[in-house]
This record gives C-alpha cells, sequence and structure tokens, in this order.
C-alpha cells in the first residue's frame, strides 16, 4: 500500500500532524508513506521513523508555483499512491491531493474544494477550544483508526546526532556545563499577537537568576527578531550584571531541538518552537496570548510537565490574528511576569520528575 500525506507550510503545523504518521504506521504497517512539505518545515519530518520518503515541495509565486506544482503533480501521479490525506486543506494542498491520481483521498469539507476528495471530513473552528491534533486526526474517521492519546501518539521529531554534537560544542564555548541549570527562553514569535514584551522576558530571566546563581539562560529567536533578543540581553545585564545569558541566534531547527532536549525548562510563547520543545521531555512553560491553550499546549505523555500561563478570558480572546481590537495587545501585557517566573519554578522543581497526575498536562493559570 503506497500512503501519500500532504501538509505544507508552518513547522508548528508539521510536527501536530507527526502522531497521525505514527497512527497509519500502526494501521499500515508495510504501507509506503510519503509526506509532502515545503522546505522549511521538511526537517521536522525528515527522520520520522514512521515515514519513508519526504518530497520537499518549493514555496514560490508566480508562474514558478505553477511549474512546481506541476512537476510536483507529475511526480505524485508517477508513485501510483492508493491513499492520499490532505492534512493542510488549502487550495495549493488540495490540488496535490486531487492531482495524485490516488483512489482514495480524504480532506476537510469545504464550499469550493470537496469535489477534490472521495472522502471529505466536516472541519472544527479554527478559533475553538479543541487541540489541533485532534482537529487534523479527525480525517483518519474514515479509515476507522483509533481515538488519539498523547501518551501513545505523541508529537515527535527524533534528535539529531550532528545537531546534537553541535549544539554540544557551543554550550561548552560558553562556559554552559553540566552543573549547570539550562533555561532556554524563546523571545520571538510569528506575529505580535504571540510575542510577549520584551521587558516581561528581562524580569523573567533577572529574577530566576536571582534565585540560583546556578541557572544559566540561553535566548533564542527567529531571524527577524534577532535585533529584539539583542535588546534583551542588553536590558538583562544592565538589571543584572551577575545573570549568566547568552544568545544563540542562528541556530538550525534540528539544532534548536537538541538545545531544547538539554534544558531544565523551555519558556515561550505560541509558535513552532513551543511544538518543537514539545517532542522533546523537557519541562515546559508556554504563553498565550490569543490562542487557546486548549488548541496549541505540547502534544506528548502526560508525564512530562507542561503548564501554560494567559491572561485568562477576555472578550476579544482568541482572535484571528488581524488587528488587535482594544488596541493593547492586553491578551499578552496582562500576563505577569510573576506568574510566569512562578510557573518556571514549578517546571525546575519537577524536572526528570515523571508526574503523577496527567491533570498537569494542558493546566492554564490566569489571571
Amino acid at each position: 500500500m503506497k500512503i501519500l500525506l500532504v501538509r505544507l507550510r508552518l513547522i508548528g503545523d508539521v510536527v501536530f500532524t507527526t502522531p497521525l504518521a505514527r497512527a497509519l504506521r500502526r494501521r499500515y504497517p508495510e504501507a509506503h508513506i510519503t509526506y509532502v512539505v515545503e522546505p522549511l518545515a521538511a526537517c521536522v519530518i525528515r527522520d520520522n521513523p514512521h515515514v519513508n520518503e519526504v518530497l520537499e515541495i518549493p514555496r514560490r509565486r508566480g508562474v514558478h508555483r505553477l511549474l512546481d506544482d506541476l512537476a510536483a503533480a507529475r511526480r505524485l501521479r508517477r508513485r501510483q499512491f492508493d491513499l492520499a490525506i490532505d492534512l493542510h486543506g488549502g487550495p495549493r494542498s488540495a490540488w496535490l491531493t486531487w492531482a495524485s491520481g490516488a483512489p482514495t483521498r480524504i480532506g476537510y469539507r469545504t464550499p469550493s474544494r470537496s469535489w477534490m476528495y472521495t472522502h471529505a471530513v466536516e472541519r472544527a473552528a479554527d478559533l475553538g477550544p479543541r487541540h489541533s491534533v485532534l482537529k487534523q486526526w479527525d480525517l483518519l474517521a474514515p479509515l476507522g483508526i483509533e481515538a488519539c492519546d498523547p501518551s501513545r501518539d505523541p508529537v515527535e521529531m527524533p534528535e539529531d546526532a550532528a545537531a546534537a554534537a553541535s549544539v554540544a560544542r557551543w554550550l561548552v564555548r560558553v562556559g554552559i556545563g553540566s552543573r549547570h541549570v539550562l533555561v532556554v527562553v524563546h523571545v520571538s514569535a510569528g506575529n505580535p499577537f504571540r510575542r510577549w514584551p520584551a521587558d516581561h522576558f528581562a524580569t523573567l530571566v533577572t529574577e530566576l537568576a536571582r534565585r540560583d546563581p546556578d541557572r544559566r539562560f540561553v535566548l533564542t529567536s527567529g531571524p527577524s527578531d534577532a535585533e529584539a533578543a539583542r535588546a534583551i540581553l542588553e536590558e538583562i545585564g544592565r538589571r543584572s550584571p551577575a545573570a549568566a545569558a547568552a544568545i544563540h541566534g542562528d541556530l538550525k531547527i534540528p539544532e534548536l531541538r537538541a538545545l531544547m532536549a538539554r534544558a531544565a525548562v523551555y519558556i515561550g510563547g505560541d509558535s513552532g518552537p513551543l511544538h518543537i520543545a514539545a517532542t522533546t521531555s523537557t519541562p515546559i512553560v508556554a504563553l498565550f496570548g490569543s490562542t487557546l491553550a486548549e488548541r496549541s499546549m505540547p502534544w506528548r505523555d502526560p508525564r512530562w510537565f507542561a503548564e501554560a500561563v494567559d491572561a485568562g478570558p477576555l472578550p476579544c480572546r482568541p482572535c484571528r490574528q488581524r488587528t488587535c481590537a482594544p488596541g493593547d495587545f492586553r491578551c499578552l501585557t496582562r500576563i505577569d511576569a510573576a506568574r510566569v517566573i512562578a510557573a518556571a519554578e514549578r517546571a525546575l522543581a519537577r524536572r526528570g520528575v515523571e508526574a503523577d497526575l496527567p491533570v498537569r498536562q494542558g493546566r492554564a493559570l490566569h489571571a
């Protein structure tokens, strides 16, 4: 049996599909599973033990995209897939699924694209309080696959040995050793609706450093937020010269994952790196602004500590992240640093300890 999975665009979205790859492998152990993805997120799925082949589709515009899609369609049709699942639901992924020629094609029901599938599944509301993994799992219903359980079907991304070695060398260079308590803080986000204020990050690090001199902090960010990360580091230095903090701004995704795996705690907002962190057993403190924790909390074994901190109920939350109706991003600014610090301390106390109650998974702290 040949199975095609199509999921384009963002890193976190690709991470959320990895439980489905595991479930399909369990249901069809002899199947050849091919995953179509855009280059930015290809590293997430490339070494997945349940996927046989990864095909990268360039993300270009205009006539280049048309030529890329026609070439991809020819490649897919030649493979003669038996089953194709559109895990994305956008126009491009729907067309690629249809163009594969697979006799069984599954996707979300939409007014303009349902005809491209042999089985169209109702799509849950994007902003609703239902986890993204479960929304993807709905696509397996026509195959009769059992319900999803995070302890059995967690998100996953295997560690890259070369990336792990590179991170280990870098930690030695900046003076972070095995006796230190490594705290990784991701200060970046894809848009302002998920970006906690820089001043709050500086407060978080300086206070955590004051409480334990053996703590070492690594700030990470996306390329577009590199300057903001440097500004936060400088502010930390002004407030507390003794705080041992460094920036690693040129990490590739496999290296970021390796760094997270070595941390005592990871702290960051609802963005791709949060979901990469979820593929490790590292304790996590997740900051949620316009999005809901119920939708995007780490999907993994409940034994591993994960706690959400948000601003609590607001009339404008969740939102579609196009315009801030109040104009002040209160869903983020009202997340007080003191509550994030308290959550981080709980995470640090739990590191290396298996939680005895699964209720810890997805717990949210509100204002």
